[in-house]
């Protein structure tokens, strides 16, 4: 039996379980109700999404300065990331940001205690230990990581109390044009993505276990490109500054961004320096510049070369021939596919339901449609493509306008049924899939498309402030289509029609290039290895290597209903550095290509380890590792690690997309177990002891 004192604590013990079952359970209903960031007061405070906050008020703040070079068409982007430790111990910060899905990323280089240290190319794993082994030893170290093409990883070891330790990474890519102009998009942020499938036994290690989401069997590196997200944040967390010298070589017509308030002073003949009007900004959409010859000074080819290692490197653009040749297209079958996710909440899906309207009204007489949406589920308005009169048409105006956005983000399915032609009509078949691409299982969708895709074609149109441009583009290129993006409702009637014109038949098709040197035939190695089909206002971009420089190609391909070709001879281009680099990141491309239609894949890994290795670029099996040589944290002082948190990217709502996400820690859960815990044990004590 209990003595009077015991029993008198369990009372007491009984009564507070009871008082925390009230809190709990309260506080667990607020949040279902109201949603997890406006249950943290989103204007009162920082709310952070994460599965272990512990290691949060561990992490060091961060500046970001982004600092460009255009020549032509090629960029060269340095992006200094400077981390300070505002706090009294050793810290080790761990960030995850984006790039473009087509950066060769090939410097790392990292400023610590007044010293500059360059970094390694090395097998990622090799990398990995050199790093941690020269955490545990005390000395300062970097570490940059791919974790997809367009996510990175930059750890940095051992940061002392009070100080500041900078990491810069640079990188090569070449440029987009469409329509007479060229474009740059810089992401700034990574964007919470729909993890699917089954959680993966065992724990999990190293900094991967900052991620927000577990690693699934669908994803199995899903805490690895989930950092923690931060809501309501104000501009001092993780604040950017933009600077771009252009050298367009050219007068230019405009130099604009549709993302941002920009300062543009004209230099000389066709240099120009591009800043933000802010200064500062937050890290929360992309950024995007756009600029346009003056009229008739639009280039019709251009050639890059580079000599590297006693190798010959170039890069060629060239111009297709005018699409108002080609005859008027034959009747399509349009599959319309749209994002209805919690991520498309705001201003996405109304310029998803823009874009779904302004398309409808570009059916004719003899199209065929259908219009499928999908979230946590898939469903399609027909069960197969109805005619475009003005019956169907109504009904889908009716379904579009109902459109609304909540749940998950189950793709793969809604990609295989929209792929799927069950009653072929001898139509040309066209799938257009609008999302921002917020999925972790990119890789599953690329194989969909690639095994599926049968005779039609994909065109993937990216919506939002942060859209996932490595689904964008890769997407489209399997399904033999093309990307584009909507970047604000303005943009929806241009980039729709603009799109439509590119449905309506490619310019190029079954392209073939034969390069020569002298009067024989050069031995190149081309990437892409297969050229894609062009459509209107698109130029063809390949790069080449050789151990001799070829002198002319010859570009052959279908030009409507009659064969076409064009000579071009391959001299006066300009010298620039970094072409063997975007050389081996196209190849590099290809390879991985080739694994999701089915190549081996540890030929794969291999081929792409090689020229990972030989070019000093990161990729999926090489990383960059910087590493000062002298301990510098005592022996005896502990060392905390800390994951920084990414911004939720402009547009998004919290409530949305972490109610629905899986993995995603919110506290109505939590509360709602701790509540029944309390009562089923309050229940016991009052039963027996009170």
């Amino acid at each position: 039996m209990l003595r009077a004192e015991s029993r008198a604590w369990l009372g007491l013990l009984g009564r507070a379980l009871w008082g925390g079952l009230s809190v709990s359970l309260l506080l667990a209903a607020l949040v279902m109700l109201v949603g997890p960031a406006e249950a943290a007061g989103e204007q009162a405070g920082l709310r952070i999404y994460a599965t272990d906050g512990a290691g949060l008020g561990n992490a060091p703040s961060l500046d970001t300065r982004i600092a460009i070079g255009i020549s032509g068409v090629i960029a060269r982007v340095r992006v200094e990331q400077r981390f300070y430790n505002p706090h009294k111990d050793w810290v080790e910060g761990v960030y995850v940001f984006p790039l473009p899905q087509n950066a060769a990323v090939d410097r790392l280089r990292m400023r610590y205690g007044g010293r500059l240290i360059e970094g390694e190319i090395q097998e990622r794993q090799q990398a990995r230990q050199n790093y941690e082994r020269a955490r545990d030893a005390g000395q300062g170290a970097g570490l940059l990581e791919q974790q997809r093409a367009n996510v990175f990883t930059t750890a940095v070891a051992n940061i002392p109390p009070g100080e500041a330790v900078a990491i810069e990474i640079e990188f090569q890519h070449d440029l987009a044009w469409q329509d007479g102009g060229f474009s740059l998009r810089l992401p700034l942020v990574v964007a919470p993505r729909y993890i699917p499938g089954a959680p993966m036994p065992g724990a999990l290690h190293g900094f991967s276990a900052h991620g927000w989401a577990g690693d699934t069997d669908q994803v199995p590196d899903a805490s690895q490109i989930t950092p923690p997200v931060a809501v309501s944040a104000n501009d001092s967390l993780n604040p950017v500054t933009i600077t771009v010298d252009l050298n367009a070589g050219l007068d230019l017509a405009e130099v604009v961004s549709a993302s941002h308030r920009i300062d543009v002073v004209r230099q000389s003949h066709g240099h120009y320096r591009i800043g933000l009007a802010r200064g500062k900004v937050p890290a929360e959409r992309d950024f995007v510049l756009s600029w346009r010859p003056l009229l008739g000074q639009q280039p019709s080819a251009a050639l890059f070369t580079e000599v590297w290692e006693g190798r010959h490197y170039g890069l060629l653009m060239l111009m297709p021939p005018q699409a108002t040749a080609l005859p008027q297209r034959v009747g399509r079958e349009l599959v319309l596919v749209v994002d209805t996710s919690g991520s498309m909440h705001g201003d996405s899906i109304e310029q998803a339901r823009a874009a779904l309207l302004r398309a409808l009204q570009q059916l004719g007489p003899g199209d065929r449609f259908n219009v499928i949406q999908f979230n946590t589920d898939v469903h399609a308005l027909f069960d197969r493509a109805r005619p475009a009169d003005q019956v169907h048409l109504q009904q889908a105006k009716r379904y579009v306008t109902g459109l609304r956005a909540d749940g998950g983000t189950e793709m793969l399915p809604a990609m295989r049924l929209a792929l799927r032609d069950p009653s072929p009509s001898g139509l040309l078949r066209q799938v257009v899939f609008l999302t921002d691409g917020a999925v972790g299982n990119e890789q599953a969708l690329f194989e969909a498309v690639a095994q599926e895709i049968g005779a039609s074609r994909l065109f993937t149109v990216g919506i939002g402030s942060a859209p996932n441009a490595l689904f964008m583009t890769r997407a489209a290129q399997a399904g033999r289509g093309t990307f584009t993006y909507i970047d604000s409702g303005a943009q929806v009637q241009g980039t729709i029609d603009r799109l439509f014109r590119q449905l309506s038949a490619p310019v190029l098709t079954d392209l073939r290039l034969h390069w020569r040197r002298g009067e024989g035939d050069a031995a190149v190695q081309q990437a892409p290895v297969q050229v894609a089909d062009l459509y209107a206002g698109e130029p063809l971009i390949v790069a080449v290597a050789a151990d001799g420089a070829p002198t002319q190609v010859d570009v052959a391909g279908g030009f409507g209903t009659v064969d076409w070709q064009q000579s071009v001879t391959l001299s006066g281009g300009a010298a620039l550095g970094g072409i063997h680099a975007l050389w081996a990141r196209r190849m590099i491309d290809d390879w991985l290509a080739r694994h999701a239609s089915g190549e081996d894949g540890e030929v794969v890994r291999q081929s792409v380890l090689q020229l990972a290795l030989e070019h000093r670029l990161v990729s999926r099996y090489t990383s960059l590792v910087a590493i000062e040589h002298t301990p510098v944290r005592p022996a005896d002082a502990p060392l905390k690690s800390g994951a920084l948190p990414v911004r939720l990217p402009a547009g998004w709502s919290a409530s949305a997309v972490f109610g629905r996400l899986p993995g995603t820690a919110t506290p109505a859960p939590l509360f709602l177990m701790l509540g029944l815990a309390c009562l089923a044990l309050a229940w016991v004590l009052r039963r027996r002891w009170i």
